[in-house]
């Protein structure tokens, strides 16, 4: 992966999965002060509308590098780190899905189905990004280790 295609997820996913962290936080793990209130926090609806505005980018980032880091790499198997990529692939397309559905759920059972499934994927998609970076930073490691003269 060309650095910038590595940068380019790097921020992508700090930026949405930050602010989708941060509105979690608000919706869930705050108290109103007013108990008839809607809003939990202030700042609530500005984490939730930049998490909005800002999910396309990580779409985009992820469309980006499929042709020439994520769709190899699910062709080939037996390369390491495949796994944690695999399941970063698998939880993708439900993230993204439940994350539009929300939006346009009527039913307020259909917005509790979709909101429980973002929830579970998007924690999923983080804790496998973060393994992902941290099996890529190991080999890089381990590949330091065994050639010292290297680039």
């Amino acid at each position: 992966m060309k650095p910038v295609e590595r940068w380019s997820h790097h921020t992508a996913n700090l930026l949405v999965g930050g602010t989708g962290l941060v509105y979690a936080i608000y919706r869930y793990g705050v108290t109103p002060k007013d108990p008839y209130s809607v809003v939990n926090h202030p700042w609530q609806p500005h984490a939730q509308h930049l998490h909005l505005l800002l999910a396309p980018l990580l779409i985009f980032v992820v469309g980006y590098s499929w042709r020439r880091h994520i769709g190899p790499r699910l062709r080939s198997r037996g390369l390491r780190g495949y796994f944690s990529g695999l399941g970063l692939a698998v939880a993708l397309v439900p993230m993204v899905a439940s994350g539009y559905l929300i939006q346009t759920a009527v039913s307020g059972n259909w917005r509790k189905v979709w909101v429980g499934v973002h929830l579970v994927t998007s924690g999923l998609w983080l804790l496998g990004y973060l393994t992902h970076q941290v099996r890529a930073w190991s080999q890089q490691q381990e590949g330091k280790g065994e050639n010292p003269s290297g680039p």
